[in-house]
């Protein structure tokens, strides 16, 4: 039974279920006895000040819920996996430290924002060299499934890998590439050595460095972008668990030797292991949000939402589905853009007429509405329901292709 998936995904999500229900409320009552309370401005926001005091840093639950499961049921050994524990850890410490100092050292401020960056660069580095270096990862960027011989279950061609042959000329299969997909677009895999075009030659060598590059940039506007999110009790938790799941339905098609030859997408052995991971990542985001509903019993801090977004990234990049962030990611990226233009926009008026100007009532835009006289749950599920939709977009880009 553990050769399947399948069924090692049901464990890891039972599991993390089970951990996160349990061990939630026992986590909860310690951050109650310590006094680990969220501290909160008075905006004018309605509900705003009854949150005082609620415990934050749950990100603990969700981190323990997710890397518990995949230690028992995942492997460890692949690489894959590998990068996404060294992600979920390396972040969680880094959100930690903020919480740690805002709640402990009464600093509102937190963590340095330059010391966050730094360690989401860290990140973006190993995650980007590792995937263009280590000689364990391999894409095939054209499969067939007829090149392997004999009946094959589907579930267990997520683990077989023909070799390439004279006699397979379609197939190209390599272990250093820089090519990731497009969504809508058949038979056209997008090089980052196009970008550096105007090298000539020279592009397919320095591609790796504006891989790395982007990898960073992804990983840092992801994880932000789920930072800001976490405004509204609920909100970043579920919207995290659709694009989890939506992830692992991708990761299993990748991982899949005849669904990736199906609908004409890069085949990444190996990759089918990510499946466990997302599994538990989802249950862990169920179970939390099961103290984290309106009206909310614990807070994730940035020990969680800085390395949900890390995850996030992280995965899509691994599968090589990075490209289709903006859509999946939408309600991110739109509360992220509603800070950038707030900002750009007050400070340009600022300069320009000697008083600040506001495109919105405030800033994330989930506030906006609030201040607009949204009660708070209507706020999440209407974005909960937007997530839904985004995610059904990005799955049916596959079969657009």
């Amino acid at each position: 039974m553990f050769r399947y998936l399948s069924f090692r995904s049901a464990l890891a999500v039972l599991t993390s279920l089970i951990i996160s229900l349990l061990f939630g409320k026992k986590i909860i009552r310690f951050l109650q006895s310590k006094q680990i309370g969220e501290t909160i401005r008075d905006l004018g926001l309605d509900g705003q000040v009854n949150k005082k005091g609620t415990p934050t840093m749950g990100g603990i639950i969700i981190l323990a819920s997710t890397i518990i499961p995949v230690l028992l049921f995942g492997d460890i050994l692949n690489i894959y996996v590998g990068l996404m524990l060294i992600t979920t850890i390396w972040l969680g410490f880094v959100g930690f430290l903020d919480d740690y100092i805002k709640v402990f050292k009464k600093n509102k401020k937190g963590l340095a924002g330059k010391f966050k960056i730094y360690g989401q660069i860290i990140v973006g580095l190993v995650v980007g060299l590792t995937l263009y270096f280590n000689s364990d990862v391999v894409v095939w960027e054209k499969v067939d499934s007829s090149f392997v011989k004999g009946p094959i279950d589907v579930e267990e061609a997520v683990d077989v890998m023909a070799p390439p042959t004279s006699d397979n000329p379609d197939v190209n299969v390599v272990s250093k590439s820089t090519k990731t997909t497009i969504p809508f677009l058949k038979n056209n895999e997008f090089d980052y050595a196009y970008l550096i075009w105007f090298l000539g030659n020279k592009a397919e060598k320095y591609a790796w460095i504006v891989f790395v590059v982007a990898v960073i940039f992804i990983v840092i506007a992801v994880s932000n972008g789920a930072n800001m999110t976490d405004g509204l009790d609920g909100l970043a938790t579920g919207t995290s668990a659709i694009i989890g799941t939506t992830l692992g339905i991708l990761a299993y098609l990748s991982g899949n030797l005849i669904y990736s030859d199906y609908l004409n997408i890069m085949y990444i052995p190996g990759s089918g292991e990510l499946v466990i991971f997302m599994s538990a990542f989802i249950g862990a985001l169920v179970g939390f949000l099961w103290y984290n509903s309106y009206p909310a019993q614990v807070f994730m801090g940035d020990t969680g939402s800085l390395a949900i977004g890390g995850i996030i990234a992280v995965f899509a990049i691994v599968i090589r589905k990075e490209l289709l962030i903006p859509i999946l990611c939408g309600i991110y990226f739109v509360e992220t853009l509603s800070v950038a233009m707030q900002v750009t926009y007050f400070k340009y008026t600022k300069r320009k007429l000697g008083e600040g100007k506001r495109i919105f009532k405030m800033a994330p835009i989930h506030h906006h509405y609030q201040m607009k006289g949204y009660t708070e749950p209507k706020i999440v599920t209407r974005f909960w329901i937007i997530g839904i939709l985004l995610a059904v977009i990005t799955i049916v880009t596959l079969k657009i292709r």
